[in-house]
């Protein structure tokens, strides 16, 4: 059986780069979203409107 205490280093920095990744990649995505969001207005206020709030029409 493999003691703890010797790979409890690289355990513990695998888990802290694992959660600053996820992290990271949260906050990326929100942010994406939020500039998304804007340049979808900026676009709708200009007239451009977006394919999926059309007719209806296939």
């Amino acid at each position: 059986m493999i003691e703890p205490g010797s790979h409890e280093g690289f355990i513990v920095a695998a888990y802290a780069l694992t959660a600053v990744v996820l992290v990271g990649m949260v906050i990326w995505i929100i942010l994406d979203g939020r500039a998304q969001r804007a340049r979808l207005e900026e676009l709708e206020s200009r007239g451009i409107r977006r394919r999926s709030a059309g007719s209806g029409k296939q």
